[in-house]
């Protein structure tokens, strides 16, 4: 399963934002089990109902999954930046997301 780690390795954060009883966000954590597998990243895990994210509840409380990938030593995810985002929402695929994270490496434009 996912870890919340900072090893020097992993080049990517991927922040999900969340929230409790959300089928489509169990899969979600599920599609990026299997990218972890592939490709280890920073992991970070953002409860859109918790009281301190109210910023990121306003933003996604209708589009739960989201996912934010940024390279692992970007400042913390900022929902007034959120429109700048690498972004993907709802039903993520392996796929898509590692192309996502070559873009964020540079690795493709």
């Amino acid at each position: 399963m996912l870890r919340v780690t900072n090893r020097l390795l992993q080049s990517c954060r991927i922040t999900l934002f969340t929230r409790a009883n959300c089928g489509l966000c169990s899969q979600a954590k599920s599609v990026l089990s299997d990218v972890w597998d592939q490709r280890p990243f920073v992991y970070k895990e953002v409860d859109i109902i918790a009281p301190e994210a109210k910023g990121w509840r306003d933003l996604y409380e209708f589009d739960v999954p989201v996912i934010h990938i940024s390279k692992a030593d970007a400042p913390e995810e900022d929902p007034k930046q959120s429109s700048k985002a690498v972004k993907l929402m709802h039903r993520l695929k392996v796929e898509e997301v590692m192309a996502k994270m070559d873009v964020v490496e540079g690795k493709q434009s």
